[in-house]
Protein backbone atom coordinates (compact mmCIF):
# COMPACT_ATOMS: atom_id res chain seq x y z
CA UNK A 1 0.00 0.00 0.00
CA UNK A 2 1.43 3.38 -1.04
CA UNK A 3 1.82 6.21 1.42
CA UNK A 4 -0.09 9.44 0.94
CA UNK A 5 3.11 11.15 -0.25
CA UNK A 6 3.80 8.37 -2.76
CA UNK A 7 0.25 8.57 -4.08
CA UNK A 8 0.44 12.35 -4.36
CA UNK A 9 3.89 12.30 -5.97
CA UNK A 10 2.89 9.64 -8.48
CA UNK A 11 0.37 12.06 -9.96
CA UNK A 12 2.68 15.08 -9.97
CA UNK A 13 5.06 14.97 -12.92
CA UNK A 14 6.83 18.17 -11.83
CA UNK A 15 7.49 16.76 -8.36
CA UNK A 16 8.88 13.58 -9.94
CA UNK A 17 11.13 15.60 -12.24
CA UNK A 18 12.49 17.78 -9.44
CA UNK A 19 12.95 14.77 -7.19
CA UNK A 20 15.03 13.09 -9.89
CA UNK A 21 17.11 16.26 -10.38
CA UNK A 22 17.69 16.49 -6.61
CA UNK A 23 19.41 13.09 -6.42
CA UNK A 24 23.13 13.62 -5.92
CA UNK A 25 22.68 17.22 -4.73
CA UNK A 26 22.31 18.78 -1.29
CA UNK A 27 18.56 19.03 -1.91
CA UNK A 28 16.53 16.27 -0.30
CA UNK A 29 14.85 14.35 -3.15
CA UNK A 30 11.83 13.51 -0.98
CA UNK A 31 11.10 16.96 0.42
CA UNK A 32 12.82 19.07 -2.27
CA UNK A 33 14.26 21.24 0.52
CA UNK A 34 17.90 22.01 1.35
CA UNK A 35 19.47 22.48 4.76
CA UNK A 36 21.66 25.26 3.37
CA UNK A 37 18.75 27.63 4.01
CA UNK A 38 19.26 27.12 7.74
CA UNK A 39 22.63 28.89 7.46
CA UNK A 40 20.61 32.09 7.36
CA UNK A 41 19.44 31.38 10.92
CA UNK A 42 22.81 30.03 12.00
CA UNK A 43 24.23 33.48 11.22
CA UNK A 44 22.10 35.12 13.89
CA UNK A 45 22.87 32.32 16.34
CA UNK A 46 26.61 32.92 15.87
CA UNK A 47 26.14 36.64 16.46
CA UNK A 48 24.18 35.96 19.63
CA UNK A 49 27.07 33.92 20.97
CA UNK A 50 29.44 36.87 20.41
CA UNK A 51 27.33 39.65 21.97
CA UNK A 52 28.08 38.97 25.66
CA UNK A 53 31.82 39.47 25.08
CA UNK A 54 31.53 41.88 22.16
CA UNK A 55 28.41 44.02 22.66
CA UNK A 56 29.16 45.92 19.45
CA UNK A 57 28.03 42.77 17.59
CA UNK A 58 24.49 43.62 18.66
CA UNK A 59 24.32 46.10 15.76
CA UNK A 60 25.07 43.25 13.36
CA UNK A 61 22.39 41.13 15.01
CA UNK A 62 19.88 43.96 14.65
CA UNK A 63 20.80 44.25 10.97
CA UNK A 64 19.81 40.60 10.41
CA UNK A 65 16.59 40.39 8.45
CA UNK A 66 14.31 37.48 7.62
CA UNK A 67 14.92 36.12 4.16
CA UNK A 68 12.64 33.82 2.24
CA UNK A 69 13.86 30.40 1.23
CA UNK A 70 13.97 31.33 -2.43
CA UNK A 71 15.64 34.70 -1.82
CA UNK A 72 18.29 33.00 0.29
CA UNK A 73 19.20 30.76 -2.63
CA UNK A 74 18.95 33.53 -5.23
CA UNK A 75 21.54 35.45 -3.20
CA UNK A 76 23.76 32.47 -2.39
CA UNK A 77 26.71 30.71 -3.98
CA UNK A 78 25.03 27.34 -3.36
CA UNK A 79 25.96 25.04 -6.23
CA UNK A 80 22.37 23.97 -6.89
CA UNK A 81 20.75 27.31 -6.09
CA UNK A 82 18.65 27.49 -9.26
CA UNK A 83 17.28 24.01 -8.63
CA UNK A 84 16.55 24.92 -4.98
CA UNK A 85 14.61 28.02 -6.07
CA UNK A 86 12.57 26.17 -8.70
CA UNK A 87 11.95 23.03 -6.65
CA UNK A 88 10.53 25.02 -3.72
CA UNK A 89 7.34 25.60 -5.69
CA UNK A 90 6.87 21.82 -5.84
CA UNK A 91 7.64 20.89 -2.22
CA UNK A 92 4.83 18.56 -1.11
CA UNK A 93 2.31 20.26 1.16
CA UNK A 94 3.02 17.78 3.97
CA UNK A 95 6.55 19.27 4.20
CA UNK A 96 6.02 22.78 2.92
CA UNK A 97 3.43 23.75 5.51
CA UNK A 98 5.37 22.64 8.63
CA UNK A 99 8.58 24.06 7.15
CA UNK A 100 7.01 27.45 6.42
CA UNK A 101 5.43 27.45 9.89
CA UNK A 102 8.70 26.87 11.72
CA UNK A 103 10.50 29.47 9.57
CA UNK A 104 7.75 31.95 10.36
CA UNK A 105 8.14 31.23 14.06
CA UNK A 106 11.90 31.79 13.89
CA UNK A 107 11.41 35.03 11.99
CA UNK A 108 9.12 36.26 14.79
CA UNK A 109 11.37 34.92 17.53
CA UNK A 110 14.43 36.94 16.48
CA UNK A 111 13.00 40.45 17.07
CA UNK A 112 11.35 39.22 20.28
CA UNK A 113 14.70 38.02 21.60
CA UNK A 114 16.66 41.00 20.32
CA UNK A 115 14.31 43.28 22.24
CA UNK A 116 15.19 41.42 25.44
CA UNK A 117 18.89 41.81 24.68
CA UNK A 118 18.41 45.50 23.78
CA UNK A 119 16.85 46.03 27.21
CA UNK A 120 19.68 44.18 28.97
CA UNK A 121 22.64 45.86 27.26
CA UNK A 122 22.37 49.34 28.87
CA UNK A 123 22.26 47.80 32.35
CA UNK A 124 25.92 46.77 32.02
CA UNK A 125 24.81 43.55 33.74
CA UNK A 126 26.98 41.05 31.86
CA UNK A 127 25.10 38.06 33.27
CA UNK A 128 21.72 39.44 32.18
CA UNK A 129 23.01 40.05 28.66
CA UNK A 130 24.58 36.59 28.57
CA UNK A 131 21.34 34.94 29.69
CA UNK A 132 19.22 36.89 27.18
CA UNK A 133 21.57 35.92 24.34
CA UNK A 134 21.76 32.30 25.46
CA UNK A 135 17.97 32.01 25.73
CA UNK A 136 17.39 33.30 22.21
CA UNK A 137 20.21 31.20 20.82
CA UNK A 138 18.89 28.05 22.51
CA UNK A 139 15.34 28.65 21.30
CA UNK A 140 16.47 29.33 17.75
CA UNK A 141 18.67 26.24 17.75
CA UNK A 142 15.71 24.10 18.81
CA UNK A 143 13.63 25.59 16.00
CA UNK A 144 16.50 25.03 13.54
CA UNK A 145 16.47 21.38 14.62
CA UNK A 146 12.75 21.17 13.85
CA UNK A 147 13.26 22.79 10.44
CA UNK A 148 16.13 20.41 9.70
CA UNK A 149 13.94 17.44 10.59
CA UNK A 150 11.29 18.64 8.16
CA UNK A 151 13.91 19.12 5.45
CA UNK A 152 14.92 15.49 5.98
CA UNK A 153 11.38 14.15 5.76
CA UNK A 154 9.63 14.67 9.08
CA UNK A 155 6.09 15.98 8.92
CA UNK A 156 6.01 16.87 12.64
CA UNK A 157 4.44 20.19 13.37
CA UNK A 158 4.81 22.24 16.48
CA UNK A 159 1.60 22.62 18.41
CA UNK A 160 0.68 25.94 19.98
CA UNK A 161 1.90 24.86 23.43
CA UNK A 162 5.36 24.11 22.01
CA UNK A 163 5.45 27.45 20.22
CA UNK A 164 4.35 29.25 23.37
CA UNK A 165 7.07 27.40 25.28
CA UNK A 166 9.72 28.81 22.96
CA UNK A 167 8.46 32.32 23.63
CA UNK A 168 7.79 31.96 27.37
CA UNK A 169 9.65 34.24 29.74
Amino acid sequence: MATKLEQMAAGDDAYQAFSAKAHGTNIDPQTLLATDYLNHFNEIVMLLELIPDMPECFEDAEAWQPKSYQDHFRDSQFRDRDLAVEAYNHVPHCYREPFDDVVSQMNRMVPWGLQRIREALPTQDHERVKVACAELSYRLQKMIDVASAVIHGSTKRLDQAEIDGFLAD
